[in-house]
């Protein structure tokens, strides 16, 4: 250990923090919004100080040593700790730098984030937006972890520690190619049961409650997987002959039913959008429709974090005279 370790930079320790995180000096470049040269040069100054390669390059891997190891849960800390101190000052958008990580899924960022982006950046210009998949890690571990500053997607039950606030509220739709047998005439669930079914399952084959809802880590999040197959579940060989084929996200739906007689469940908003563009339909639904509440899902914590709670409200702003409505 040498004798200037206690004189680290601040930003040495952010260095390793994402490297150790990311496993990457290109990926930990990106998020830091600096060269790859640059993360290399602060490895070099972190293994000279504490005496220690900390990384070897496995490919494709950074690979940390023990020592990088044993010092991650403290550096992490420290740094949250720091932040969540600067956070808590006054928040000024128009002079703010910050790179702002949230979760979400596929839903969120074909509806939302396209609303939200330029709000932010009309009052932030100089602030950045950082987006993980929801559907890709465990939300709850990296709202407690400080990886992401807020999630937004369909939960049942989140901890005490997390809060919500909805905002809006999201029908289901089925949806088929143009020109499909059943488009633009009533139908009945029979006839629904009469066609193959495209599923988007936002989670993957997992363990699911009788709601439809994945559980993951304290967070249960809601997957479309079409009412009138969920009715059918008691079936197993009626949904194993329905269900041809479950994607992880909605932008596949189009392409997959253009050129077959497939049906799939979509949130009305998305459907609407590719009935608009010509690509799908939409089919009468025979029974009502289900309704979710889209939310944005934060730690406790951050209710101290100034700049969080601003991009939390400008978000719930874009979409609250049409949830207030809806829940009329």
């Amino acid at each position: 250990m040498r004798g200037d370790e206690r004189a680290l930079d601040l930003n040495l320790l952010r260095v390793f923090e994402a490297v150790i995180r990311l496993r990457s000096v290109s990926a930990a470049s990106r998020e830091l919004n600096v060269t790859p040269s640059a993360v290399s040069h602060a490895l070099g100054r972190l293994r000279r100080a504490l005496d220690d390669e900390l990384f070897f390059f496995i490919d494709p891997d950074m690979k940390p040593t023990q020592r990088a190891l044993e010092l991650q849960p403290g550096i992490h800390e420290g740094l949250l700790h720091i932040d969540r101190a600067l956070n808590a000052l006054s928040f000024e958008a128009v002079q703010s730098r910050r790179n702002f990580r949230i979760s979400v899924s596929d839903y969120a960022a074909a509806v939302i984030l396209p609303r939200l982006l330029p709000e932010m950046l009309a009052s932030a210009p100089h602030a950045r937006l950082r987006v993980f998949p929801e559907n890709r890690i465990d939300v709850v571990q990296h709202l407690d972890d400080g990886k992401v500053g807020f999630a937004i997607g369909w939960f049942r039950d989140i901890p005490p520690r997390m809060r919500r606030a909805t905002i809006l509220i999201e029908r289901e739709a089925i949806v088929a190619r143009v020109g499909h047998p059943l488009s633009g005439v009533p139908v009945t669930k029979e006839e629904l049961l009469t066609f193959p079914h495209a599923v988007v399952d936002l989670m993957g084959d997992q363990e699911r409650s009788p709601e439809g809802f994945m559980v993951n880590r304290g967070v249960e999040r809601r997957v479309w997987i079409e009412q009138i197959l969920s009715e059918s579940e008691g079936d197993s060989a009626t949904l194993d002959r329905l269900a041809v084929i479950t994607v992880p996200h909605f932008a596949a739906i189009p392409l997959l039913l253009e050129n077959t007689d497939m049906l799939a469940t979509m949130p009305e908003r998305l459907a609407l959008r590719e009935t608009q563009r010509g690509t799908l339909c939409m089919i009468d639904l025979p029974y009502e429709p289900l309704s979710v509440p889209i939310e944005v899902v934060w730690h406790t914590r951050s209710d101290q974090d100034a700049g969080l709670q601003w991009l939390i409200g400008k978000t719930l702003a874009l979409f609250l005279p049409q949830s207030e409505e809806q829940a009329k």
